[in-house]
């Protein structure tokens, strides 16, 4: 898959995802294999390219998935924030594979070139509100309540 390819990036110019590129390292994770832990300093955004993660609310006793994301999806957007510890343990469902971006430098390119900035942040804020609403959701089935 490149980078074009990806939904998260899909409608891009050439020139924006050829700096995305730039900074791009390929991950892959094992199956139950943590990739991020609520209340960790946030400092990588992923891409997911194959497998899946499940997003998860963490208790002492037990854990519940908020959201399953697949190929297509990102996670991590915390990472592009001052100061944003992760809100959520992500998961690894199975053997995956995802694009990470170091936060540092993507927040420093969203700086540097307004115009991707201005992009990437109008697409993290769908994700927000898609984290919010699955989580508004999973909330409400635990409390008996159809949506």
């Amino acid at each position: 898959m490149t980078l074009a390819d990806h939904k998260f990036l899909r409608g891009l110019s050439k020139a924006q995802l050829s700096v995305l590129a730039a900074l791009a390292r390929e991950v892959c994770f094992e199956e139950n294999q943590v990739i991020l832990e609520d209340g960790q300093a946030s400092s990588s955004f992923y891409l997911l390219v194959s497998g899946s993660v499940a997003i998860e609310l963490r208790t002492p006793r037990y854990a519940v998935c908020v959201q399953p994301l697949g190929p297509g999806q990102v996670f991590g957007w915390s990472a592009l924030l001052d100061d944003q510890d992760t809100l959520f343990r992500v998961r690894a469902r199975e053997q995956t594979i995802a694009l990470r971006f170091d936060g540092r430098e993507l927040k420093s390119l969203c700086h540097s070139d307004p115009a991707l900035g201005a992009e990437l942040l109008q697409r993290i804020l769908q994700v927000v509100a898609g984290r919010v609403r699955a989580t508004e959701i999973r909330f409400a089935e635990m409390c008996g309540v159809r949506i």
